[in-house]
């Protein structure tokens, strides 16, 4: 009798599974700035929806916009620049750059639909226009890369098959433990094609590429001799992300 129970929890699980492959299957898109295909669950209108909704919290959590003003109209007039020169201009998205007064992390990050923040303890870092460019550029290339969208789309995907491994044999942990690999996997992706879409509108907008570079730099000197090894870090290390960059300046240079 617990065989047969085992045999039909084993088909049960199967199904599930077999739903959330197929489904995944059917939800593959081709992101067209980058040519890249990726599981996408959500619109662009529900990206800036969940972008605009998560904004407020995410300010408040490095205590808020920084007060200086002039220095808040130096981020929008390059995040502006780089948005307006480049392939960003002509998408759905909408395009807010927040300077946050956060002055300990040293953090920039985009959330979808097009509403980035800056921490001023990074922005006080940067030695030029041209980084902070570099910087945006970047956050912009999250933006048009999907990643958080793509970010949503595989998780819905794998919290099925944890379902699915749980119901058929206790396998839960397992697929959880592949689903998280595989999305750490990813998140390093993310951050070398969002570089290389970051060189890319600074060129556009007629910024030095190589001053990305220097951002690299100051992240680098930044975390110190402590910093996590690139493989136990959703975030290349800062050397594997200076050669890329320079294969990018190259690419789009057409050397």
């Amino acid at each position: 009798m617990r065989g047969k129970n085992l045999k039909f929890r084993l088909l049960i699980g199967l199904a599930i599974a077999a739903f959330f492959f197929i489904k995944r299957c059917s939800q593959q898109e081709t992101n067209p700035y980058t040519g890249r295909t990726q599981t996408i669950t959500i619109t662009p209108d529900q990206e800036i929806a969940i972008g605009l909704q998560s904004a407020p919290q995410m300010a408040q959590q490095h205590g808020g916009l920084y007060p200086d003003e002039r220095y808040q109209a130096l981020v929008d007039q390059v995040g502006n620049k780089l948005v307006n020169s480049s392939i960003a201009k002509d998408t759905p998205y909408k395009y807010e750059f927040h300077l946050l007064a956060d002055p300990n992390a040293i953090n920039a990050f985009a959330l979808p639909g097009g509403q980035i923040f800056i921490t001023y303890s990074l922005f006080s870092k940067l030695e030029n226009e041209d980084q902070l460019a570099g910087v945006l550029g970047h956050e912009i290339g999250h933006v048009l890369g999907k990643h958080s969208a793509e970010r949503i789309g595989e998780s819905e995907f794998w919290k099925g098959m944890v379902t699915a491994g749980s119901v058929g044999a206790d396998m839960g942990g397992l697929i959880s433990g592949i689903g998280q690999n595989t999305l750490l996997k990813n998140g390093r992706g993310d951050e070398l094609e969002s570089d290389e879409l970051g060189v890319k509108f600074m060129m556009d907008a007629g910024y030095n590429p190589e001053e990305m570079i220097g951002v690299m730099e100051i992240l680098k000197n930044a975390a110190g001799p402590n910093r996590v090894p690139e493989f136990q870090s959703t975030h290349p290390d800062p050397e594997n992300r200076i050669e890329k960059i320079r294969e990018a300046i190259r690419k789009y240079r057409g050397v």
